[in-house]
Formats: C-alpha cells, sequence, structure tokens
C-alpha cells in the first residue's frame, strides 16, 4: 500500500505486547485456526433437513440435469416432484430446456458436490456452497492480514466471518450467493495486488528532482488485473450481479492509477490516465472477464438441448449486415441473454420475506428458509411442540456494528483520502448500490452476503483505529490510555459476538428445538 498508510501498535500497547502481534508465525496460524473453526460450523449436520429448500428446488436439481445433459432441464409440473427426489426419484427430468433465471456455473459447482456424492444425499447437494464459505473465510483472512499488514487484524476479520449467521447459513443451502461472494472477494484480492504492483511501478519511475516528468510509463500488462478480470468474470457466470462488481472495481482501478501518477509526479496525470493507461487497463479487465464468462457456457456449447440453444434453426432471424460474420452459436447465446434480461427486468412478485435493498442495513426481514413444526412424539420432540428452522440472519452485533463502521469509515475517507479505506468501500459500494436502483425487484437480505466481507473489513478497519494498529501517517498515534481501554471493549465486544453466535446457531442450522427458544430470537416483529 501507498507509504502514507503505517500499520504500527501504540505505545504501550499491552495487548500487542502479550499477543506478539507481529510473529510471522501468526500470519498462518490464526488464518488457518478460522478456517478450521469455519469448517465446523458449515459440514457438520450439512444434509439436514433432507428436503430441498427454499430456491434449492431449483438449483440442485438445475445441477443434476446440468451434470446428465450439459443444461438445465425441465421437470414434470404435477406431482410433489421435490419429494420424490429427495427420497431418491432424481431421474424425472423431461430433457426439455428450462428456462432458467441465472448463467450456469454456479449450478455446475454444487453438480460437483452432487456428483462425489450421489444425487440422493443432501450433503452432496450443499457441500460445494460449503466449501465455499470456507474458503471465503480463508481469503478474508488472508486479505484482511495483507490490507492491514497486521496478523490479528486479519485473524479477527476471518474469525468475525467465520461465525457469522450469513456466512454460515448461505454454506449450509444450495443457493448460488455464496459463489458470487467468493469469486467477488478473489477479484478484490487481484485489485489489492494490482494497486500495489502498480503503485510500485509508478513509484520507481518518478522523476529525479529537478527532471522532467515527461508522459512517464503506461503499463499495458498488469498479470493480477488480468486475474482480477477472470475472477469477476467467473462471479459473472453465477449471476449478473457480479457485472457491479467489475463496473466498480474498474471505476476503482482507473481512479487509483490517476492518483497514483499524481503522487509520483509521473506525467500530466489526468490526461495520461484517461488517454493511455485507462484504455490499456481496460484491455487487460474486460476481456479476460468476458473469455471467464463465455467459459462457463461450456456445456451449452458442446450440447444441442439448452435454452434458445437453436434458435436460429428452430426459426429465429440471423443477423445481418455488420454482424452477419457473427457464429450461430453466439447469436443463440445473445438471444438467450435477452430472454433472461426480460426475466429479471420484469421481476417482481409477492414474497413473504422479500427485501429491498434501502432496508438491508436495518436487518429488517432475514429470510425464513426452512421451517418444519413438530407437536409431541412427532420427529423426535420431547416438549410440547417443537420447531426447526433454518433463518438466514446475521449476527446483529456484527451486522449493525460492521453498518455503523462502514459509516465511520466513508466520513475517514472523506476527510483523510486513505487509499485502505477507498479500497474497502469500492467494495461495498459495488455489492450494495446497484441494488438501490430496483426498488420495485424481488430480493432478499441474504444477497448481501456478496458485499458483507467488505462490511467486516471496515469493521476491523475501524477497530484497527481505535486501538491504535492503523494509524495514519503525520498523525500521532492515540494516548496508551485511550489503547488500553479501546482493548478492552474489543475483548467483550469479541465475547458477545461469539455468546450470540452460540446463540442463535441452532437457528442458522434447523436443530430441533423447543419452539419458545425459537421464539425468544425474534427480537423486531419484521423478523417473522
Amino acid at each position: 500500500m501507498p507509504s502514507r498508510i503505517a500499520t504500527r501498535p501504540a505505545p504501550g500497547s499491552s495487548l500487542a505486547r502479550r499477543l506478539r502481534l507481529t510473529s510471522p508465525a501468526l500470519r498462518w496460524v490464526g488464518p488457518l485456526g478460522v478456517t478450521l473453526l469455519a469448517a465446523l460450523l458449515r459440514f457438520p449436520g450439512l444434509g439436514s433437513p433432507g428436503t430441498l429448500m427454499f430456491d434449492e428446488t431449483f438449483y440442485v436439481k438445475d445441477a443434476w440435469t446440468i451434470l446428465n445433459l450439459g443444461y438445465e432441464s425441465g421437470w414434470p409440473t404435477t406431482g410433489d416432484v421435490d419429494a420424490e427426489f429427495a427420497a431418491g426419484n432424481v431421474d424425472m427430468f423431461t430433457g426439455k430446456a428450462s428456462y432458467v433465471a441465472h448463467p450456469p456455473l454456479g449450478k455446475w459447482l454444487i453438480a460437483l458436490g452432487i456428483a462425489a456424492f450421489g444425487p440422493e444425499d443432501p450433503f452432496g447437494w450443499r457441500f460445494s456452497v460449503a466449501v465455499a464459505g470456507t474458503l471465503a473465510v480463508l481469503l478474508l483472512a488472508l486479505i484482511a492480514t495483507s490490507l492491514f499488514r497486521n496478523p490479528l487484524l486479519g485473524t479477527l476479520a476471518g474469525g468475525l466471518f467465520a461465525i457469522d449467521g450469513h456466512a454460515i447459513v448461505l454454506s449450509r443451502v444450495a443457493l448460488l450467493d455464496n459463489f458470487v461472494m467468493l469469486f467477488g472477494l478473489a477479484g478484490f484480492a487481484c485489485v489489492l495486488l494490482d494497486r500495489r504492483w502498480f503503485d510500485r511501478r509508478m513509484a520507481a519511475a518518478a522523476p529525479a528532482e529537478g527532471g522532467s516528468p515527461g508522459w512517464g510509463p503506461s503499463l499495458a500488462w498488469r498479470p493480477w488485473l488480468v486475474a482480477a478480470g477472470v475472477a469477476f468474470g467467473l462471479q459473472t457466470g453465477v449471476k449478473w450481479s457480479g457485472l457491479y462488481f467489475l463496473a466498480g472495481f474498474a471505476v476503482y482501478v482507473l481512479v487509483g492509477d490517476a492518483l497514483a501518477r499524481r503522487r509520483a509526479g509521473v506525467g500530466p496525470w489526468l490526461p495520461v490516465t484517461v488517454l493511455r493507461q485507462g484504455p490499456l487497463a481496460f484491455l487487460a479487465l474486460v476481456p479476460a472477464a468476458l473469455a471467464a464468462y463465455l467459459v462457463t457456457f461450456i456445456g451449452w456449447f458442446l450440447s444441442s438441448g439448452g435454452w434458445n440453444r437453436n434458435w436460429i434453426a428452430d426459426g429465429g432471424e440471423r443477423w445481418t449486415g455488420a454482424l452477419a460474420w457473427v457464429p450461430d452459436a453466439l447469436q443463440n447465446l445473445w438471444h438467450w441473454h435477452a430472454d433472461i434480461y426480460g426475466f429479471h427486468t420484469g421481476l417482481s412478485v409477492t414474497h413473504p420475506y422479500a427485501t429491498p435493498a434501502i432496508l438491508w442495513p436495518l436487518l429488517a426481514r432475514p429470510t425464513q428458509i426452512f421451517y418444519r413444526g413438530s407437536g409431541t412424539g412427532e420427529n423426535g420432540c420431547g416438549v410440547d411442540y417443537c420447531s426447526e428452522i433454518v433463518w438466514s440472519i446475521a449476527n446483529p452485533l456484527i451486522w449493525y456494528a460492521a453498518v455503523a463502521a462502514s459509516v465511520y469509515l466513508l466520513y475517514r475517507f472523506a476527510r483523510h483520502r486513505v487509499p485502505r479505506d477507498g479500497l474497502i468501500l469500492a467494495g461495498i459500494a459495488a455489492g450494495y448500490l446497484p441494488w438501490l436502483l430496483y426498488p420495485t425487484r424481488t430480493m432478499f437480505q441474504f444477497y448481501a452476503i456478496a458485499f458483507q466481507p467488505y462490511l467486516v473489513l471496515a469493521l476491523v478497519a475501524a477497530i484497527g483505529v481505535l486501538i491504535g494498529r492503523l494509524v495514519d501517517a503525520g498523525r500521532e498515534p492515540p494516548p496508551p490510555e485511550r489503547v488500553a481501554i479501546a482493548e478492552r471493549v474489543l475483548v467483550v465486544f469479541v465475547v458477545l459476538v461469539v455468546l450470540l453466535s452460540a446463540f442463535f446457531y441452532p437457528v442458522w442450522t434447523g436443530i430441533q428445538t423447543p419452539f419458545w427458544f425459537w421464539q425468544i430470537h425474534v427480537w423486531s416483529p419484521t423478523w417473522v
């Protein structure tokens, strides 16, 4: 990161001394430890409940047919197909292409677990999302360690994400959003590495005192930016919301390049960025994203029965004029996209847990993924009435603290222009702000998993400032007395977070409990 950011312990920091924060071993011990914790919270009991929950009815069955046919097939429209599938009657698909809402990559990833454990095993349905959620904890811990240059803060970030409810539930249900989050986080890591790579080269190209800056170098080969493009392309191959990350971080890269040139005094920074470096960055980022996205359709290309696969052969009008050279397969794929775009722009249906994005920061309407009530003697219930619920609600303390920290980080960035804060805010903005443009579209609180890692980074950044571990260059470290108080508050905060996660864990994972236990978790009338 640029030299204006310092990450040194405040003098007299007792917590820093006791935990030996600069120990190289902690750079790996901490992240690996919280990753193990994440696995222990995600994999045990993964196959329970043994029924298709929520939108698993689409994605699990699509994954099974895509594994068999290369494309998503339809299923019978009569009878209880979900119950039949869960009972092992998995070959009822019709073979006729189904009208799907999302690109195929997420379903291919779910299919890997099904291929490994069989379509009859609910553990296999959810195996890939649990792997994705566990890897995301490791990746976030490593990103935070590198971003803050502090292993304790990196471990804290991974630990908070490991025990958060959104992250746990979305790692135990075969939906697509965990893959969106993981690929977005991988792209974020690549952008961070590219930023450092670019800044070093601009600093090396800075003119000597009294020398002419010229136009400076134009960097065409940026390997980490290409890698970021691939990650965002794969993210878009799961859900189109990945395009928001591609666009958001493209803007971040352009602005970051301009400011890096300005700091280094390399050439007329704005014209060079707009006219030379900007187009080169575009060529590094966007074609890689497009190529990765198209690769996700390999099954559709190699088969003949996918949706709109034979659009032209079935009577569609082939393009003429300047686009006549485009192969039929790509023209057919374009019409697939036109159909699905029409679906998404018109999607506005009533659902009891639909929540507009403007309410997500309030945690106003968490999603009930699954619920089963049982009387005495039913399903092992030993009291008057029992409930089993899979409830996608974040740990309230982590969530509200992270939202508040994001506001604080926005204030800090506006006042001090710390590049680290800008990168974190870019992740939040890319994942959240575009949804505000569609106030009538059906959406759910759990979509926020895509940008929740950056909320956690914002929270840990604020904690780092308070305990004196993140000190901006040119500013004095906080007084030792204030650091000592902040450290005690941090310990209390972490203890409360852990206790809350233990309290909520049964209702995140479908563990049977007395009904009153579920009721005492409902802290707001909008939560039910």
